[in-house]
């Protein structure tokens, strides 16, 4: 169903007229720098979005224990925590990088929350060496002060309806950012983004839930189709900074531009954002409580477009282990993971999943692994040479999907294929980690979720939906 922003705006004020205003949009903006040893946070700005909050403001504390940092808002006479979210950072990939061991280096973040009657004091806490949230920035701020940002560019920028379920306070709210599109493109991100929101709606649990969801469209025409790719000497004007190559894996396409981003966003209601870039070639990326972004014009977009949203929705960890990334996911392997999706099996009778494990299941859980690694170390050297030598997209398309079928027939005579359990190798790493079940959408580009990711999706869709 698809309604005009001013039909939703008639039904709120016809159903629940006695209701106290809605907040606005508070956005403190951050800079968070440093290296691979340090980090550092200090303030850029405070600003009053243009549009009011989008949230349920009964579900202001976040209960969901999910990603590496979290901030809090408190009021700073009483100590009340007002609001809160757990999330990830860009910046944390960074620091596990190379470069970060060699430079100082500075990443743009935002922390959104509904507008507090008082001044209030912000907290960011960051996940400690046993995986406990630990404080390490605060700061009081007063969101009437004069140096606040309240006045806005006009803009032509209209959000697009795209699935509307009902009023925002009571639904997720998603939009769908078009970035690469030309003026003459313009119509082709209506249909990218609604091709890929109805795919989402088949994918389970976003399937049962379809009715907790709003989605929204956003797109403003760029003088070139299609976003950088500076490792093929494309480089692209963008609206939200979007690119591939980012950290030197030519398939993560990210945004570094979090002004730019938070900017072009703030013209329509939302809680999370997909990106998606006007280009064929495979890529994507996606970071808990950031955004998440997909290539809508290759063969595998509407996989790209459910998986990379599972991380940025729910803080789903990559299952999958055999191919190369530009980031690590740390030292030695002694905490339990924080992800829903992955554990380090330290404690059997402690598993995350225990209620899900199927009778009989051994922990570990054996699985085809080495046949399978085997088979991947094939087809990771037969990636690689097609994107050295700059193959036609076609060809690559052709590679996933037979890699899919080899590693579908693999799993599905194993007797373990439907059993849950514990199965090593995930989390980019072959020992130490360990995934729920044999095949799932975090894994391979299967097109299920397993029971677990499904889980830790419900938990999110309940935190912001009525």
């Amino acid at each position: 169903m698809a309604v005009s922003l001013s039909q939703i705006s008639v039904a709120q004020q016809m159903t629940t007229p006695a209701k106290p205003a809605t907040p606005a949009t508070v956005r403190v903006d951050i800079l968070h720098s440093g290296n691979a040893k340090t980090e550092h946070y200090a303030l850029e700005r405070v600003v009053i979005e243009p549009l009011p909050w989008p949230g349920q403001l009964k579900k202001n504390i976040d209960t969901s224990n999910r990603g590496n940092q979290l901030f809090e808002v408190r009021d700073k006479a009483t100590g009340e925590l007002l609001y809160s979210r757990g999330y990830s950072t860009v910046f944390a990939e960074w620091q596990s990088t190379a470069e970060a061991g060699k430079i100082d280096k500075g990443f743009e973040e935002s922390l959104r929350f509904p507008k507090p009657q008082h001044a209030v004091n912000i907290r960011v806490l960051k996940r400690d060496q046993h995986m406990q949230f630990q404080t390490v920035w605060s700061i009081d701020l007063d969101t009437d002060a004069p140096d606040v940002v309240r006045k806005h560019q006009a803009t032509t920028l209209k959000p697009i309806p795209i699935h509307i379920s009902g009023n925002s306070a009571d639904k997720v709210d998603l939009l769908i950012i078009g970035d690469g599109y030309t003026a003459k493109e313009l119509n082709k991100f209506a249909a990218d983004a609604k091709r890929m929101s109805q795919y989402l709606f088949t994918v389970s649990p976003f399937k049962e839930r379809a009715t907790d969801f709003n989605i929204w469209g956003l797109v403003a025409p760029t003088k070139e189709s299609g976003v950088s790719r500076p490792s093929t000497g494309q480089f692209h004007a963008s609206h939200t900074g979007a690119s591939y190559d980012i950290f030197g894996s030519e398939r993560y396409v990210l945004t570094l531009d979090n002004r730019a981003l938070r900017e072009f966003a703030q013209n329509a209601p939302y809680e999370f954002i997909e990106i998606l870039v006007n280009n064929k070639t495979y890529g994507g990326g996606g970071i808990f409580g950031q955004f998440s972004t997909a290539a809508a014009g290759n063969n595998w977009a509407n996989y790209l477009f459910v998986h990379e949203f599972g991380h940025h929705f729910a803080g789903l960890a990559d299952e999958y282990y055999t191919s190369p990334v530009a980031y690590q996911t740390g030292a030695e392997i002694t905490q339990e993971p924080w992800e829903p999706n992955v554990t380090a099996l330290k404690d059997t009778s402690k598993l995350k999943w225990k209620q899900h494990v199927s009778a009989g299941a051994n922990l570990p859980t054996t699985w085809p692994k080495e046949r399978y690694e085997e088979a991947s170390r094939a087809y990771q050297k037969v990636r690689a040479d097609l994107r050295k030598n700059n193959r036609p997209e076609s060809e690559m398309s052709a590679l996933f999907k037979k890699d899919l079928v080899e590693s579908s027939q693999l799993f599905s005579k194993d007797p373990n294929f439907h059993s849950i359990g514990a199965f090593e190798g995930a989390n980019y790493e072959a020992k130490g980690y360990y995934r729920s079940q044999m095949q799932c959408l975090m894994f391979d580009r299967s097109e299920k979720f397993c029971r677990v990711c499904q889980d830790g999706i419900t938990t999110i869709i309940d935190l912001y939906s009525k």
